[in-house]
């Protein structure tokens, strides 16, 4: 590409990040786990739009850091190669002097992009570097960046950040700042955590061109997938199943597909930009573990904001989804395993553990009125407990705050609005 031609874009790049100087942004807690003094590169991943370039802009500016910002998901740098890299750190030292900070957006767009971040990490450079493709980041930074990064997975927001967003009080518990938070929890729990949808009205339409973007642009493309529709279907299907387990022959089947093996690459591509997560079931056997995962969307605005999308007003899926995304903010930063419990004669929604111990045992059920679904709900909490021999064991449901002794069985019941606002 042409010097000038690259300064200008660039030039209008570093004029967008500076408009941002007079806007608030929320406040991310994976801001705390951006090291910017490490000379490891810090990598944000995560699904497309949920707010990992805000994260690096807020961690970066409140240290008055100087740094330099080039976004590869502009059009207009679609062609550029990685013989290309270094006309780009030129220009950058052209129009903004001396840097010791590279803020890079987006860069898996780049083949061999990480031959390019290694050379700078050499030189010293602190990198900081956000990507939407958790395998092209994962598995290239392991192979040729070996011990020069730190992952950082970022989800939408969180019911706190919503609060946070939205100016709803967290912690006074007058009655009126109760009324806000369960309000605002019934509002999240319909339209979900990503940022920007905070601000639209047509739900629909963002959600489509979200969806239809990271199929198209982040998977079809990279991958090379020949029969696109049939990919296209089935990812569509299992965002209207989720949260549900996967079987493979079904899937198989039902969208006449060569071999089960397509099946599951299709299945870890949509895992991979973060459309969908999986849990896999809980066991003391390592190869019962590996199989009969259960999938979920990465937010509860991808369940029912979709053309032909039937998930709805499900207020038990989508309460059941968003218990498990708080799960991974709060466990797996530290190192825990999440998976689900499933026997004859009961299941439990979550099994929380470090390394061999069950640390918690989580049921979900949105309504907990009639005596048959909190004897089911129940009965499950206390067969995985008998299995696993956890003592701690929540019931997260709408609305109700108690505490239940059965079967000899101490089990606290708690309101999601509640819940989620608590501090680990």
């Amino acid at each position: 590409m042409d010097k000038r031609v690259l300064e200008n874009i660039l030039t209008d790049q570093k004029e967008e990040l500076e408009l941002k100087r007079s806007l608030h942004f929320c406040e991310r807690k994976e801001e705390d786990e951006i090291d910017l003094e490490s000379t490891q590169a810090q990598v944000i991943i995560g699904v497309r739009r949920s707010g990992k370039s805000t994260l690096c802009y807020n961690a970066l500016t409140k240290k008055n850091i100087k740094f330099v910002y080039v976004n590869f998901d502009d059009e207009r740098l679609i062609r550029l190669t990685s013989e290309d890299l270094n006309d780009v750190l030129e220009v950058l030292y052209k129009i903004n002097g001396d840097f010791n900070y590279f803020f890079i957006d987006e860069i898996q767009n780049i083949e061999e992009w990480y031959l390019f971040v290694n050379r700078l990490l050499r030189r010293g450079m602190h990198i900081i570097i956000t990507g939407s493709n958790a395998k092209l980041l994962s598995g290239e930074l392991a192979s040729h960046l070996t011990g020069r990064h730190h992952s950082i997975a970022l989800y939408p927001f969180s019911f706190a950040e919503y609060c946070d967003f939205h100016n709803i009080d967290k912690n006074s518990q007058s009655t009126k700042a109760i009324a806000n938070r369960r309000a605002a929890f019934d509002n999240f729990l319909k339209q979900g955590g990503f940022p920007e949808l905070q601000m639209i009205k047509n739900h629909q339409g963002y959600i489509n061109e979200l969806v239809n973007n990271i199929l198209e642009r982040d998977i079809v493309q990279r991958f090379n997938i020949r029969h696109t529709a049939t990919f296209q279907q089935l990812a569509h299907h299992l965002l209207n199943m989720a949260p549900s387990i996967v079987a493979h022959p079904t899937l198989q089947e039902t969208f006449e597909l060569k071999s089960q093996h397509t099946t599951k690459n299709y299945l870890n591509y949509l895992k991979q930009t973060y459309l969908l997560i999986g849990i896999h079931k809980y066991s003391s056997k390592s190869r019962v573990r590996l199989i009969e995962e259960k999938v979920y969307p990465v937010d509860v605005a991808l369940m029912n904001n979709r053309e032909d999308a039937f998930v709805g007003e499900n207020l038990g899926w989508r309460l059941e989804t968003l218990v498990f995304l708080e799960l991974i903010r709060k466990y797996k930063v530290t190192g825990h395993d999440i998976y689900y419990y499933r026997e004859r004669g009961g299941e439990c929604d979550f099994v929380v553990c470090l390394g061999r111990k069950v640390i918690v045992l989580v049921q979900v059920s949105y309504d907990i009125t009639s005596p048959k679904t909190l004897k089911r709900e129940l009965a499950g909490l206390i067969l995985a407990a008998k299995k696993t021999g956890c003592q701690n064991l929540l019931l997260i449901t709408d609305n109700v705050n108690t505490d239940i002794l059965h079967n000899g069985y101490n089990i606290a019941v708690r309101p999601a609005f509640d819940y989620f606002l608590q501090r680990f």
